[in-house]
């Protein structure tokens, strides 16, 4: 595994961890201020790491057992998919989801999500 391979998936995991905690200023901080996020192969949902941060903030407030297990990651170049099972934790039944994060440099620059 390269260096570059390790230092992703180390920035996707501590994402995914703050995310997981609702530690929103920990979460944010691996996205860069000019984030895209946008279904896979639709269009962009969010601009921005405010408006970003704004999702995130409401839906950590409305779901605060909310929950993601990674049940899978791959490293392709600067992106990694992640593979999640998530649980809002508020009896809707739980979903899975791919996650493609986009990276530049050690920043997620693009998310595409899959459901």
């Amino acid at each position: 595994m390269s260096l570059e391979t390790i230092a992703l998936e180390t920035v996707a995991q501590a994402q995914l961890d703050a995310y997981n905690a609702q530690d929103l200023d920990a979460h944010c901080a691996h996205f860069s201020d000019d984030v895209v996020v946008a279904g896979l192969n639709g269009e962009v949902a969010r601009t921005g790491i405010e408006a970003y941060r704004a999702f995130y903030a409401k839906t950590f407030a409305e779901f605060p057992k909310n929950h993601a297990k990674l049940l899978n990651r791959i490293v392709v170049g600067s992106n990694v998919i992640d593979h999640e099972h998530v649980d809002r934790g508020n009896g809707d039944e739980p979903f899975q989801v791919a996650a493609i994060y986009t990276f530049k440099g050690d920043k997620i620059v693009r998310v595409d999500f899959a459901r």
